[in-house]
C-alpha cells in the first residue's frame, strides 16, 4: 500500500490509521519505520505514541537509543538504531527484553534480521514538497493490519 503525505497532518493522521488498526494486545509487535533524514520517521513515531495515550513530550531516541512508554494499551519502546554499527549491538541494548510491548524501530537496515520478525515496514520517503508512505506487510498479522488502514 502506498499513501501520499502532502504534508506533516497527513503523516501524523497515517500514524494514527495505524494505530487504530491495531488488536487492543499489541504486545509482541514490531513496526520498521525507515526513509532518509528528514522523510518523517520522527514525525509519525511521535503521533503514534500520542495516539497510544501519552499526553508528554516524545524525545527523539537517537542518544539514548531506547524510549519506553508506559501507556494504558501496553509499553511502547520507541527505538533508533542509526547509531548502531552491528546486528549484535541488538543485546547489548536489551533487545529481547522488549518483546512485551510494542517495538517501534526507527532505522533498522542497520539491523536486517529485524525484517523476518517484524509485522510491518513504512517506508516514508520525499516525493517533491511533500512525502510517501509505502506500507509493506511483513507477518500475517502485519498483512491484516493494512487491510484495516486502506
Amino acid at each position: 500500500m502506498i499513501r501520499q503525505l502532502a504534508d506533516e497532518a497527513a503523516t501524523i493522521s497515517l500514524a494514527q490509521a495505524v494505530y487504530g488498526a491495531l488488536p487492543p494486545d499489541y504486545s509482541g509487535w514490531t513496526i520498521l519505520l525507515s526513509g532518509e533524514l528528514g522523510a518523517g520517521k520522527s514525525t509519525f513515531a511521535r503521533a503514534f505514541i500520542r495516539a497510544a495515550g501519552h499526553g508528554g513530550s516524545v524525545p527523539s531516541p537517537t542518544y539514548t537509543l531506547v524510549e519506553p512508554y508506559d501507556l494504558p494499551g501496553g509499553p511502547i519502546y520507541h527505538v533508533d538504531l542509526y547509531r548502531i554499527s552491528t546486528e549484535d549491538e541488538l543485546r547489548y541494548l536489551g533487545w529481547s527484553e522488549l518483546d512485551g510491548g510494542l517495538r517501534m524501530v526507527e532505522w533498522p537496515q542497520r539491523a536486517p534480521g529485524l525484517t523476518d520478525e517484524a509485522d510491518l515496514t513504512i517506508k516514508l520517503s520525499y516525493a517533491g514538497e511533500a512525502r510517501s508512505a509505502e506500507i509493506l506487510g511483513l507477518s500475517k498479522r502485519g498483512s491484516g493490519l493494512i487491510q484495516k488502514i486502506n
